[in-house]
């Protein structure tokens, strides 16, 4: 008995022990908790019931330079359905009506509306998708609807609210405008002016103290704002709307007309380097027909510039005092040859013997080519330091992600050769931008002064300026008056007797240059060779306001019309046209009470002569299509007008019977 009981008192004092042991562990638990890590336990518990939301800052506009919206912030909604929520009786008595209400809203079938509800309803679906992507006006009448009227706790109805960047003008100058994202990887991203000026336009959000309350919501504090957010500031842009749907419209056409791969147009203020347009266009995939902005090609793609290089040419040899534009040169047939390489005019023949500005009027291959070779051949260095004064052998320093960058190969390095020098003559062996190309020939119209390309005016805080951007010089001077004087007319020559002539209007002058450049001629033996057709210049030719480039990458050869003049050359003289006709502002005319009186004197002359009686369709050939119009319409005739310039036909003859209302088709040239 005595040993039992020494057995039962030996458990008492282990299980006494045990407790002890427990006790003192408890103690010391509650000891570090309370005292070593009692700080980041109350936290958490905080964090758990109070803590901190987000409270977004309204995001700036964009806007162009005559005030558009280019940019915008506006709520998005999608709206989802917690089938759980309603009470039976409420949702047997409103599914009908909100499935007949959701099919006039959205446009499927009522029976469908009915069916997915009913569905989400017996399998206690607590966040079916009702409709996504709803503007606030359209949100605000769904809210509205039977059931959804309730609110979200009786009627189930769940609102999902997200900020969405739109561009009320369209698809125009999408890809410079830009975006800001955050790739699958997390990391931030965008392009353009949205992704270049993001510190300005973001602004930085506030924050606001929240209890958690039940049903895991959670409620504001107190009603003021921990930290208030501040909005984002507006990014004024330099892009003019009219000028851009210009443009746009001129190189899409063009485009689907050649069913090119892709391209560009950029019309630049000649003073200041303001860009008021830049449109750029591609195929998603060859076999497409529909055009997208998806890259920045005037900005990003470099590549080899073929005949519009041919002004760095004129410059160096013009402005080191080398030959003068009268100098003869014999185009030798057509053909030159360098260590084994032929470089060829595209005349078969050639032209004979040409003088240097004719030899870069009708862009010939060999004259311009032995201009350079000749004079550089002992020196090519010289030749390549003027490109680098110029600033053609670096970036323009532009503030978008991705420029392209140019390359001017130099004298001594592992890819220059034997053929090198006389290859840069004519555009080849070298490569620059669209906007690098137009920056050159901008600096010429502008005098010699060479400007940075300007994308944004002002940064604003309503009508408070915040930040200006003002003209940005990158070279003073490019060339002296004098050589700057004898370019400007090769270039204006160019257009009325070169390889621009098509292009040639005695009642609007422009200069320019035409630009063919074969691409891949060195791939699988030529078999990927496809060309580059280009137009850069300036108007009007006395008194330049507008720089403008058109490139056409990849147009269809099977015509035979794929050379700059054939396929840049139209784009640039609709921009310029349309700009200079339909802007009143873009052209200074000398002697305006004049010319104002001699116009009205033609119209009168015309509206006397071929409308005496007021009965008979008048003749309105060789009248400006302006004038053509006004008086047609003031007889209640209806005019249709095709292309733009002086009426080359008409679709009703002169002295046809006169009825109101009828449609008449004039076609300008």
């Amino acid at each position: 008995m005595a040993v039992e009981d020494k057995h039962i008192s030996y458990r008492i004092y282990l299980v006494a022990f045990c407790l002890l042991m427990m006790a003192f562990a408890i103690a010391f638990k509650l000891t570090k908790i309370q005292w070593v890590e009692g700080d980041y336990y109350r936290k958490l518990a905080k964090e758990r019931t109070v803590k901190n939301f987000p409270l977004p800052a309204n995001k700036g506009n964009i806007y162009s330079a005559d005030g558009s919206l280019l940019a915008t912030s506006i709520p998005n909604y999608n709206i989802r359905f917690d089938a759980i929520a309603p009470k039976q009786e409420a949702f047997e008595k409103n599914v009908k009506p909100l499935a007949d209400s959701l099919s006039k809203m959205l446009g499927k079938p009522s029976s469908f509306y009915h069916s997915q509800l009913t569905m989400a309803r017996n399998n206690k679906n607590r966040y079916l998708l009702v409709a996504r992507n709803l503007s606030y006006t359209e949100y605000i009448k769904i809210k509205s609807f039977p059931l959804f009227n309730l609110g979200a706790n009786k009627g189930g109805m769940i609102t999902e609210q997200e900020t969405v960047r739109e561009h009320p003008i369209g698809k125009i100058a999408e890809r410079t405008i830009g975006y800001e994202r955050i790739t699958p990887e997390g990391k931030p991203d965008g392009k353009g002016i949205e992704w270049s000026f993001r510190k300005y336009l973001n602004g930085k959000d506030g924050k606001v103290l929240k209890q958690k309350i039940a049903k895991g919501q959670w409620k504001p504090i107190r009603d003021q704002n921990e930290v208030d957010p501040q909005d984002g500031y507006d990014v004024i842009s330099t892009i003019d709307v009219y000028i851009q749907d210009i443009a746009h419209h001129a190189l899409l056409k063009q485009l689907q007309q050649f069913k090119a791969e892709h391209g560009c147009v950029i019309v630049m203020e000649t003073k200041t380097g303001k860009v008021r347009a830049i449109s750029n266009l591609g195929k998603l995939k060859e076999s497409d027909s529909t055009y997208f902005e998806t890259t920045n090609y005037a900005i990003a793609e470099s590549h080899e510039p073929g005949s519009t290089f041919k002004l760095v040419d004129m410059i160096a040899l013009l402005d080191d005092g080398k030959v003068d534009t009268s100098h003869v040169y014999d185009s030798r047939g057509g053909i030159v040859e360098y260590r084994g390489k032929k470089v060829r005019d595209s005349h078969e023949g050639g032209y004979g013997k040409i003088s240097l500005g004719r030899g870069f009027e009708v862009s010939s291959n060999t004259v311009l080519v032995q201009a350079v070779y000749e004079n550089y051949k002992d020196n090519p260095k010289e030749f390549v330091d003027r490109i680098d004064r110029m600033g053609m052998n670096k970036p323009l320093g532009l503030p978008f992600q991705g420029e392209g960058k140019p390359y001017i190969p130099q004298p001594g390095d592992k890819h220059w050769s034997a053929i090198s020098l006389p290859w840069m003559a004519f555009g080849y062996g070298v490569s620059v931008t669209p906007l690098q190309t137009l920056t050159l020939y901008n600096a010429v119209a502008n005098n010699g002064e060479m400007v940075k390309p300007q994308f944004v005016s002002e940064i604003k805080e309503w009508n408070k300026v915040i930040k200006k951007y003002n003209k940005e010089i990158i070279n003073p001077k490019i060339c002296s008056d004098e050589t700057v004087k004898k370019l400007k007319a090769v270039l204006e020559n160019v257009v009325k007797r070169g390889t621009g002539s098509k292009l040639y209007s005695k009642d609007f002058s422009m200069a320019g240059k035409t630009g063919t450049a074969q691409a891949n001629y060195g791939k699988n033996g030529g078999s990927e060779k496809h060309y580059i057709s280009s137009f850069v210049g300036f108007f009007p030719a006395e008194n330049p306001k507008y720089s403008c480039i058109v490139v056409v990458h990849k147009p269809n050869t099977s015509g035979n019309n794929y050379y700059g003049a054939d396929v840049a050359g139209p784009v640039f003289k609709r921009v310029a046209q349309k700009i200079f006709t339909d802007a009143p502002s873009t052209n200074e005319v000398r002697n305006l009470n004049q010319k104002i009186a001699k116009q009205e004197k033609a119209y009168n002359a015309f509206q006397d002569k071929s409308n005496a009686d007021g009965k008979t369709i008048p003749n309105v050939k060789g009248m400006s299509g302006m004038d053509a119009v006004a008086l047609l319409e003031n007889m209640k005739v209806k005019v249709k007008v095709i292309g733009f310039g002086k009426v080359k036909r008409q679709s009703i003859q002169p002295g046809s019977a006169l009825n109101k209302n009828q449609i008449i088709i004039l076609e300008l040239s």
